[in-house]
């Protein structure tokens, strides 16, 4: 009896634990909903750590809004079940790491709905690509002079088998030995492999297989462009041992053409300004200040003579810049005309790849090579090139702003190209933009370069890099974490808009002159996926060293008395895929400002 009892006892202390487990079960699970109930937000289950209205008080700081106490209190009280579950994919235990080859599935396209690329209506949609016919000229007799000659001229001898590609190769190797400890504008040489390629391409010609004008011809690319068992570094500490297993599409392109790899050039580190780590690169015109950035290297080293041209990059600036400090020619191409495959991500709608050299038409030539889609690429598309180096320049509408010519950064060399215009038989058009918020679609930058280098960021890995100062990635990159989604919408619908008034302007002119520097259209111009050309114009006298990084009172740049002499370049801008009209025009410029053949002293 005694026995049963403790049996029974047992039994229903046993029935009512698992009574107690269900209650709480059923506590902590939601009833299943009747059949036919949509899914409701905020019924996940909670996760994250502890929300309080005091949390939202403080992040309203930084995303610029207010809430109400009773919107704070609402708020706070079922983040762990509505918003924050949508962080699992970073967080939960179903992490997914992304690819980093795996681009967005929007995806900018700069020609807008109903509106022409290219050349004006009217003008027959063709392939066309005529380069000048100089007279001929001799071969230099001293080894300077060949190493500053154009890549035009250079093609020209090497066709003729007047210059074999060897000679060319070992001379521009001899000089990056030269004179790299004072630029420090390479991060790896790849002698081996140029002289090999340079061997190839001489019996290649004298075999009656000319390729092109790019055969046999040495260049340098910036470090972000994959080369297959070569390290492609990104200029950054934690990829400083990176080797890649095959070519990014413009090397591949590049190599069909013949043309001879001798360096791969530095950068700003992950593409930002002129320190990598090792060091600052420095510009050939005034070893005091950097080459700007972040495609330094090819800058310094195309300025300098020791490649014939160069491969950069440009996401907001990084072409434009150094060519201006450096006083070489940079070819900003169209959004989506050159594949980024294989090349370092930084932001999937903005970032492009085009040459660096020291003439104008040279760059087109280069572009020519390096031009057409890839299935890599989900932004590259199929685009003509259409140009003519003879074409007349007279009747060209060449749009200004008026008040960008009056204050800085313009100075007398934008003014005097702007008259020079005119006398080319140009027609300069004033035009105008909105007063808009055209920094606000930096958020679109911030944003996708954070997301770029999520995995680097949240590993701590970005605490490796050499600059730490609040104007670098480091802290940008932590900084954007916190940045609206809805606010970045806004920013690309803002984006449309800028590239609506970029549609109207380019239905008045042909193309725009304006101040290289410029914010508003270094901003604009790349947002909207505009192609632009920085040539040299002239010189300016410099009493201050330039710098691409905020000031800091604690590091004073170089002061100069009396100043210094360096070059100065004027921007182009042109309509969406129609460099042809965009080169023409410069190369209508470089002959009337007759500056581009004066070297850097000491090179």
């Amino acid at each position: 009896m005694a026995k049963s009892r403790r049996q029974f006892l047992n039994r229903a202390s046993i029935g009512l634990m698992a009574s107690a487990a269900a209650c709480r079960r059923a506590a902590q699970t939601p009833a299943a909903p009747p059949p036919g109930a949509p899914p409701a937000f905020g019924t996940a289950p909670p996760v994250g750590p502890p929300v309080s209205p005091a949390t939202f008080a403080e992040a309203e700081k930084l995303v610029q809004v207010g809430l109400s106490p009773a919107a704070r209190e609402m708020a706070a009280g079922n983040w762990r079940k509505q918003m924050a579950p949508v962080y699992e994919r970073r967080t939960g235990p179903r992490k997914f790491s992304l690819e980093p080859t795996v681009a967005p599935a929007s995806r900018w396209d700069p020609v807008l709905p109903g509106e022409p690329s290219g050349p004006p209506a009217g003008v027959p949609a063709r392939d066309r690509f005529l380069r000048s016919k100089p007279a001929p000229a001799p071969l230099p007799a001293n080894d300077q002079d060949l190493a500053f000659a154009p890549l035009t001229q250079l093609a020209r001898w090497i066709e003729a088998r007047q210059l074999t590609s060897e000679r060319l190769t070992r001379l521009y190797l001899d000089r990056i030995e030269r004179f790299d400890s004072k630029l420090r504008c390479v991060i790896t040489l790849t002698r081996d492999l140029a002289l090999a390629q340079a061997k190839q391409a001489d019996l290649e010609i004298a075999a009656g297989k000319y390729r092109g004008p790019l055969h046999g011809i040495p260049w340098g690319a910036k470090d972000l462009v994959d080369t297959a068992g070569i390290p492609t570094t990104y200029g950054a500490e934690p990829f400083r041992h990176r080797v890649p297993a095959q070519d990014a599409a413009v090397v591949h392109r590049l190599h069909q053409a013949g043309a001879v790899l001798v360096a791969k050039l530095s950068m700003g580190a992950l593409a930002l300004n002129d320190i990598w780590f090792g060091g600052q690169t420095m510009n050939p015109w005034l070893l005091e200040e950097g080459a700007s950035g972040s495609s330094a290297g090819p800058g310094a080293a195309t300025a300098a003579g020791l490649v014939a041209f160069a491969i950069g990059s440009e996401t907001e600036g990084s072409i434009v810049s150094p060519t201006m400090r450096c006083g070489i020619t940079g070819l900003r191409p169209t959004y989506g005309r050159v594949p980024r495959t294989g090349a370092m991500t930084l932001c999937w709608s903005l970032d492009k790849l085009g040459p660096m050299t020291r003439g104008v038409e040279d760059a087109m030539l280069v572009l020519q090579a390096i031009s057409g889609p890839d299935p890599g690429d989900v932004a590259s598309r199929p685009s003509r090139l259409d140009f003519d180096a003879a074409a007349a320049v007279q009747g060209l509408r060449i749009g200004y702003f008026p008040g960008w010519m009056k204050e800085s950064p313009a100075t007398d060399v934008d003014r005097a190209a702007l008259q020079e215009a005119a006398k080319l038989g140009m027609v300069p058009v004033e035009v105008a933009l909105p007063d808009w918020p055209y920094g606000s679609l930096n958020l679109i930058l911030f944003a996708e370069a954070a997301a770029a280098f999520e995995e680097l960021t949240l590993s701590g890995g970005v605490d490796q890099l050499k600059v730490q100062v609040p104007d670098a990635w480091p802290n940008i990159f932590r900084q954007a974490r916190f940045l609206s989604a809805v606010d970045f919408v806004q920013a690309d619908r803002l984006r449309r808009s800028v590239a609506q008034e970029m549609a109207r302007i380019f239905s008045q002119v042909d193309l725009l002159l304006v101040p290289s520097l410029r914010d508003e259209m270094l901003t604009i111009g790349n947002f909207t996926g505009h192609p632009s050309l920085t040539l040299r114009a002239g010189f300016v006298e410099v009493a201050e060293a330039r710098s691409d990084w905020a000031p800091d009172p604690a590091k004073p740049l170089s002061k100069f008395s009396p100043p210094r002499r360096v070059p100065h370049g004027v921007t182009l801008v042109g309509r969406l895929f129609d460099e042809g009209t965009l080169v023409r025009a410069g190369v209508a410029f470089e002959r009337a400002f007759n500056v581009a053949a004066e070297r850097p002293p000491g090179f």
